[in-house]
């Protein structure tokens, strides 16, 4: 991998990672664009303890463009994007409408591929490595960001998800606080720790899943798949290295290789669930990937284990799975689908 490291014409870092180690990228940014300014503030809500950040700025995001006006596509024949360059294998910028921003968190947007008509399934393992190196690279860097609290890296894909954007990508927050859901996973851990002695909730999860055997999707040397047992989406997985460790610079080389082969297939499986059958291939499925790290200063830090959540909206072809009442309002979750009943879904669509 060789990482190059520039600026765009606003000031905001962009960084490439390619493949190739005689990669030269030296393409200047001749936009006439106006310094990022960001009006992003950070409120407690004292009932619930939670954060939001308030980010009237984004309001002016780019929206649904057409394909020939898409700002993550390379830059070519006198049409200028966020990328200079007329190719790249990875690239990743500072967002230029950041819902965190200067002592307060910082957001990036990380781009898979320069094709606008891929997905990530579509990379081939070499690519997806790569990926997996920008991430674990971006995770090491806003680490040592001053008021960076935790580091999440994530991809929405399809417009059922809220996605503005279709060229292939994913985003990374540094947070200046602690996420809400990563706190409750920090008091579950700690709670069993004290009722058990010492025990790590985390790997009795995992243990537990691979004993019971109904809910595994996929399982190789390095890593295991699963659906969990309370899942709260019609379909979820939950990818966890078999040796635990709390961020993705502690993978080992063995994890780091297997990876690509393990999350390919997985996505694969999930963009062939709601197929019918009859050779007719529904719309790429909708999804959320997001990556579980620790805390950069929790307690127990080592306790903490990383993991990749994968679920999707769509409940079956054609209905989505609407966040209503009990949901959004009481945040009680309702799955429609059983958990084992998704799990099998996913080994049939394996790929042959």
């Amino acid at each position: 991998m060789k990482k190059t490291t520039t600026r765009l014409a606003d000031g905001r870092e962009l960084i490439y990672y390619d493949l190739r180690d005689d990669a030269v990228r030296d393409e200047p940014d001749p936009r006439p664009l106006d310094p990022v300014a960001t009006a992003a503030e950070i409120r407690e809500d004292r009932l619930l303890g939670d954060r939001v950040a308030i980010a009237s700025h984004r309001q002016a995001r780019t929206y649904h463009p057409p394909a020939d006006e898409c700002p993550l596509c390379p830059s070519r024949e006198g049409r200028h994007s966020e990328i200079p360059a007329d190719d790249y294998d990875v690239a990743v910028f500072e967002n230029r409408f950041p819902s965190f921003a200067g002592d307060r968190g910082r957001c990036e947007v990380v781009c898979f591929t320069s094709d606008h008509d891929a997905s990530f399934a579509d990379l081939t393992e070499e690519q997806a490595a790569l990926v997996l190196d920008a991430w674990t690279d971006r995770t090491a860097e806003l680490s040592q960001l001053p008021g960076v609290e935790q580091v999440f890296c994530f991809e929405n894909r399809g417009e059922e998800i809220g996605v503005t954007l279709g060229h292939p990508h994913g985003q990374i927050y540094a947070y200046p606080f602690v996420t809400p859901r990563t706190e409750r996973m920090l008091g579950s851990l700690a709670a069993h720790r004290t009722a058990t002695g010492g025990g790590n909730l985390f790997d009795e999860v995992v243990d537990g899943e691979l004993a019971d055997g109904r809910r595994i999707v996929l399982e190789g040397a390095h890593w295991v798949a699963f659906v969990p047992y309370a899942a709260h989406w019609p379909y979820e997985v939950h990818l966890y290295p078999k040796r635990r460790v709390p961020d993705l610079l502690a993978l080992d080389e063995a994890a780091r290789t297997e990876f690509p082969q393990v999350y390919l297939e997985v996505l694969r499986r999930f963009d062939r669930i709601f197929d019918e059958g009859d050779g007719e291939r529904t719309a790429r499925t909708p999804y959320i990937a997001a990556w579980h790290q620790a805390p950069l200063r929790a307690e127990h830090r080592g306790e903490f284990a990383l993991h990749l959540e994968l679920f999707t909206i769509r409940r079956t072809s054609g209905k989505l799975k609407f966040l209503a009442g009990s949901e959004s309002g009481m945040n009680v979750f309702i799955n429609d689908v059983p958990p084992e009943a998704a799990a099998e879904r996913l080994r049939e669509v394996a790929s042959k």
